[in-house]
């Protein structure tokens, strides 16, 4: 069979290369737009939260044209918009799987612009929580649309450094909303009433931006073949192929096998909750400890950072923001240099070691800050450390549940880990944290530490035993879909019914 020919049964069945054709693929300027197209809006989540973190003080003055408090910026908007992030991540995360990837990315991306829109037009308080609440909803369901998009479009050899560098561009995006936010302060530069509301509108402008280029990344083919549009998901890889053989010069070598799979057009949610907690369990408490480490471990240091600085090191409130974009790129650096480990090395190493050694430096940081030891300066560069090594495990948790569970539950798998982890973090985090680190106690503070800490070595054990070898293998080696397993079974009934002898495709064994 040649790589355009399908092989169709009359119940459903086909059988396709297309995830093998997909995974030999070398890197290209296809990617590139993949890339650029999915991954930047992390940028944006970044941007806008931490915008809205620093201007707290700027919003609540008087004559800021917006009637409300520094607490309920931090407190009531905060809590709004990650209720909406988790209710988004699993809202759109059931249309991702049920309507397709491409469709949703470009829904969620409308809703966070309208929304962030809307936010910079603010003239009450109740006007600013609702759309703080929707550009949340919208956030949540690009973490579900686009994770699973990009991991079913990069091929397996490059998925997890892809996917952590994608992730970890969150802290870009904190970096330029902290420098941001020290100019649109700067009454001399922009009145009170207009830097906080220009800045939602720079997030505007550059998610338009994305949008453009988002047009032009297709559907996923992986999606497409299992929901009856086999032929237009044969031809996109055809044309994906043409031009790699036409930028590198070179043909591509064969396909490692074919799937066998039998169409439908949506999964249950019993059937996800069964697949999720029955078939794959090790694989769901080593989503859940990941999530929850990575959550409460960035509470405990970023949610009172501010005021740490200020309580303990008497920096000028107008500074912090220089701070926190120092410790935004240690962040970004972390997945940055550290993500090409995670397909080479391997990801139980990786992931574990990142989780356990960023909690073990934090119970440092915390003993050094509890006596006394350290500065503004030395501070920050213990954060800068520990962050390091904890945003690329945390990026890679994101990569964990986009890749360890079957294809037709994977966007729902990531938005139920994200909306635990986020809960956890959002809620829990700030309830346990707000007055440790406010009190203005140094032992509070450091316990603080100590929480988080605990729970990312905690996190990192699981990993240590649970961590599945996925580095470089196809998503349908790591989990079989359920419509391969379906195909399975169809075809063995088939051959059960029937005298003739019948000819099958077994699918790949789930790992």
């Amino acid at each position: 069979m040649s790589e355009l020919e399908l092989g169709q049964a009359s119940n459903g069945t086909v059988t396709t290369k297309v995830p093998a054709r997909l995974d030999r693929l070398p890197w290209s300027r296809w990617h590139w737009m993949i890339v650029i197209g999915l991954g930047t809006v992390w940028i944006l989540d970044g941007l806008e939260v931490t915008i809205v973190g620093s201007m707290a003080s700027r919003l609540s003055e008087e004559g800021s044209g917006l009637a409300i408090s520094s607490a309920q910026v931090t407190g009531v908007a905060a809590a709004l918009y990650v209720a909406g992030a988790c209710s988004g991540a699993l809202f759109f995360g059931w249309l991702t799987d049920r309507f397709g990837r491409k469709k949703l990315f470009l829904i969620t991306l409308a809703v966070y612009l309208g929304a962030t829109a809307l936010t910079a037009l603010s003239f009450s308080s109740w006007w600013f929580f609702l759309f703080r609440f929707l550009t949340g909803f919208g956030i949540g369901g690009e973490y579900a649309a686009i994770n699973s998009a990009i991991d079913e479009l990069i091929p397996s050899k490059y998925r997890g450094r892809v996917d952590l560098i994608i992730n970890g561009s969150f802290w870009l995006g904190a970096m330029g909303g902290a420098l941001l936010s020290v100019l649109a302060l700067d009454t001399d530069i922009l009145p009170k009433d207009l830097g906080w509301r220009i800045s939602f509108g720079l997030g505007v402008v550059l998610g338009l931006v994305i949008l453009l280029v988002r047009r032009h990344v297709p559907e996923s083919p992986r999606w497409m073949f299992i929901h009856g549009r086999e032929e237009g998901a044969e031809q996109l890889v055809a044309d994906v192929e043409r031009q790699v053989r036409q930028e590198t010069g070179k043909p591509l070598p064969e396909p490692a096998g074919a799937i066998t799979i039998k169409q439908r057009h949506s999964v249950g949610f019993v059937q996800i909750a069964r697949t999720l907690f029955r078939v794959y369990p090790r694989r769901a408490v080593l989503g859940m400890a990941l999530f929850i480490g990575q959550a409460f471990l960035y509470n405990a240091i970023t949610f009172g950072f501010g005021s740490i600085l200020v309580k303990f090191f008497d920096v000028p409130s107008g500074s912090t923001g220089y701070f926190f974009a120092v410790i935004a790129f240690g962040n970004f650096m972390g997945p940055l240099l550290l993500g090409r480990l995670f397909d080479t090395w391997g990801r139980r190493p990786m992931i574990a070691g990142t989780y356990l050694l960023s909690g073990a430096l934090l119970f440092v940081t915390a003993w050094m800050f509890a006596n006394g030891w350290l500065t503004a300066t030395t501070m920050t560069i213990s954060w800068c450390v520990v962050l390091f090594f904890a945003s690329a495990g945390a990026s890679s948790a994101y990569l964990t549940v986009s890749e360890i569970f079957p294809m037709e539950t994977r966007a729902m798998a990531i938005a139920f880990f994200y909306a635990i982890g986020t809960a956890a973090g959002g809620i829990s985090g700030p309830l346990i944290f707000a007055g440790l680190t406010e009190s203005g106690v140094v032992a509070d503070t450091a316990l603080a530490f100590c929480i988080g800490a605990a729970l990312m070595v905690a996190g990192g054990l699981v990993a240590l035993f649970f961590a599945v070898a996925a580095e470089q293998k196809s998503l349908e080696d790591i989990a079989t879909p359920l419509s391969a397993q379906a195909a399975q079974a169809a075809t063995a009934a088939a051959a059960a019914a029937s005298p003739a002898p019948v000819s099958r495709t077994a699918p790949p064994p789930a790992l």
